[in-house]
């Protein structure tokens, strides 16, 4: 909520420096500073005491808040290069820009999964916590070289302090009367985008009413004070941000969707993995092809599908709103592919007498997991890029960094849910003498249940998403010409009802 107080720039530039990383390298170089080495059996290990661990704690924190900072303010800083002023003609590209931004963290993240853990494996923590430093370091730069060249948009006040003061003022205005046909008692604030407020959540229209324009503007036609008077764009804006929840809320089952690729890691290990004679999938990389597949997809869709769509009279390629749709319903087919791939990996291990043996590996290949994967890759594809450009394309200018920030608190809420998702079913379904669906011996579980059950749920979230598109998902506005021409309107006193 206090990032449209300071420059994306200084953002992403403080929190690129203190991420964190160096910390975390440190608590591996400094031996007071991680726990004495185990001994030569390698079974008796002495616990890190507290001072090591609230130093390794501390260096995770940075990282976490380092990431919250940089991950939406980039990719907001980035889009404010491509549309402001001086560029009016550059919203075009924004589609293509977000795709690519996504497409490029997806690749990120292959390398990080695949190139970064096998340096940690063979040269150890020391070499593989230097990496990731010098890196984050190396990224900085490249960072500052540019800084005479970027778009720096103005900060301006917080997102929590803008919304209070529309709900605070329409509250004390809850008695007097709308005006039904003369608008001139609506105030525009300089340079306005509307030229009167939306039919929609009329009471907060109460907010923009001058009462006295003595008392509430200066004599520049400036608000005196923000806390009894705001414009019709701020109230615009709190409309559409409570739009906006909604259906932000529905992408988080799907996100709920795609943490569930996590137990692919583990039907992987019970399954073959040898592609050929000598060479073995590791279980933990299989959850590589839903990155794989999302990063082709953006690829193609931008490249090949967007024009494609254009041609057909679909500019700039499928709506956001659609590409939301589309990935939710690809992730109620991916869990329906989960729950059937599950259950017939289950039933091979109990045709080979293997149900009482969890670690064993059955006669079933593991790139019968792919197919998951993949859909759920192309889902995320679909779903995320919408997201990002609906809420970028509903908030204000200067909220362009809280609007991307929408998604990365919903990918934090999903973890939450998902979390909570697995006591539940774990608990309810292993009560008494039960075994549980989610048993630690998939063999005996029914990890194909709970799947089932994800792609039950959603399906009811994407039903639950077509009533808030078609209730909450359009916003019409009022928007005044392009040479923002507004006519002088004589402000007088309203009467209370």
């Amino acid at each position: 909520m206090l990032w449209p107080l300071l420059e994306l720039f200084w953002l992403i530039l403080t929190w690129g420096v203190s991420a964190g990383m160096a910390l975390l390298w440190l608590t591996a170089m400094i031996p007071q500073l991680k726990p004495s080495s185990c001994s030569s059996s390698g079974i008796l290990c002495d616990s890190a005491n507290p001072y090591q661990l609230a130093i390794l704690f501390t260096s995770l924190g940075f990282i976490s808040i380092g990431a919250g900072c940089i991950r939406p303010c980039s990719i907001a800083f980035g889009a404010d290069q491509l549309t402001n002023e001086k560029k009016p003609n550059n919203e075009g590209v924004l589609d293509t820009y977000f795709n690519w931004y996504y497409a490029s963290s997806g690749i990120a993240s292959v390398i990080a999964l695949t190139l970064i853990v096998y340096i940690q494996d063979e040269f150890g923590w020391r070499t593989g916590f230097a990496v990731p430093a010098v890196l984050m370091l190396f990224s900085v730069l490249i960072f500052l070289v540019g800084s005479s060249l970027y778009v720096k948009v103005k900060p301006t006040q917080s997102l929590l302090t803008g919304l209070l003061q529309v709900i605070v003022v329409a509250f004390k205005n809850r008695r007097l009367s709308l005006p039904y046909s003369n608008y001139d008692q609506y105030y525009l604030g300089p340079d306005p985008k509307f030229l009167v407020p939306t039919d929609s959540m009329r009471c907060l229209n109460k907010a923009c009413l001058i009462k006295d324009a003595e008392n509430d503007l200066n004599p520049d036609g400036s608000i005196s004070n923000p806390w009894n008077l705001c414009s019709v764009e701020h109230v615009e804006s709190l409309k559409n941000f409570l739009r906006i929840i909604p259906m932000w809320s529905t992408g988080i089952l799907m996100l709920v969707c795609l943490n569930q690729n996590s137990f692919g890691t583990l039907q992987a290990k019970t399954m073959n993995r040898h592609i050929t004679g000598s060479f073995e999938i590791p279980a933990g990389s299989i959850g590589v092809c839903m990155i794989i597949s999302l990063s082709v997809w953006l690829a193609f869709y931008d490249r090949i599908m967007v024009p494609l769509l254009e041609r057909c009279g679909h500019a700039g390629g499928l709506s956001p709103r659609l590409r939301m749709g589309i990935g939710l319903l690809l992730s109620c087919f991916a869990m329906a592919i989960s729950a059937v791939v599950e259950g017939t990996r289950r039933r091979i291990a109990t045709e080979e007498g293997l149900e009482d043996q969890p670690y064993a590996v059955i006669d079933m290949s593991v790139l019968w997991i792919v197919p998951q994967c993949v859909v759920l890759g192309v889902a995320e594809g679909f779903n995320a890029i919408g997201q990002i450009e609906y809420f970028y394309s509903q908030m204000p200018k200067t909220l362009s960094s809280v609007a991307v920030a929408l998604y990365t608190v919903e990918m934090a809420v999903a973890s939450l849910v998902g979390s909570a998702l697995v006591q539940m079913v774990n608990g309810i379904t292993g009560k008494g003498n039960e075994t549980s669906w989610l048993d630690n011996n998939l063999n005996k579980g029914h990890l194909d249940y709970f799947y089932w059950l994800c792609a039950a749920l959603a399906l009811m979230n994407f039903v639950g998403y077509l009533l808030c598109n078609r209730t909450y998902g359009l916003s019409e506005n009022r928007r005044c010409n392009e040479s923002n021409e507004v006519q002088d309107f004589e402000y007088r006193k309203l009467p209370s009802s």
